[in-house]
């Protein structure tokens, strides 16, 4: 299974952001590519967060169970997958070359990647390898909503 944290998964990665434009449009879903780019940017500044999250409790409940499902094989995220409601993003305008540029540098620091405790809101403690394995699927899932 692709992770973020293999070198050349990183650079196929920043190659399809680089696809991106100001005339990307989604085949699926309600945000546009600015929306997009500003949500993983967000995306990938929480997973690097030293904060403790907290498991929301529907998580607790269903979490562990959807999260060997997300990651059994390789198979996308579903079209349907919710955004977490903190990551939302209701601004449609704004930079589209800076959110790029701020997205692939995090990209970049899963070379260095170290937050041992962190806890996603929905699906719990993820080991390193989950993360990895999340971390290209959520970039992956939303560079395909874009046909990138």
């Amino acid at each position: 299974m692709k992770t973020v944290f293999d070198p050349m998964v990183r650079a196929e990665l920043i190659s399809r952001i680089n696809t991106l434009n100001e005339h990307s449009t989604a085949q699926w879903g309600k945000m546009n590519v600015y929306q997009m780019l500003r949500h993983c940017r967000q995306w990938e500044e929480w997973m690097a967060k030293k904060e403790q999250n907290k498991q929301m409790f529907i998580g607790r409940l269903f979490g562990k169970m959807a999260l060997k499902k997300v990651l059994k094989d390789e198979q996308p995220l579903a079209h349907s997958t919710p955004t977490i409601p903190q990551l939302k993003i209701k601004e449609t305008n704004g930079d589209i070359a800076a959110e790029k540029k701020r997205w692939i540098a995090l990209i970049e620091q899963y070379a260095h990647y170290s937050n041992p405790g962190f806890v996603h809101v929905f699906f719990g403690k993820l080991s390193h390898e989950q993360i990895g394995y999340m971390a290209y699927k959520h970039s992956d899932h939303h560079l395909r909503q874009f046909n990138s």
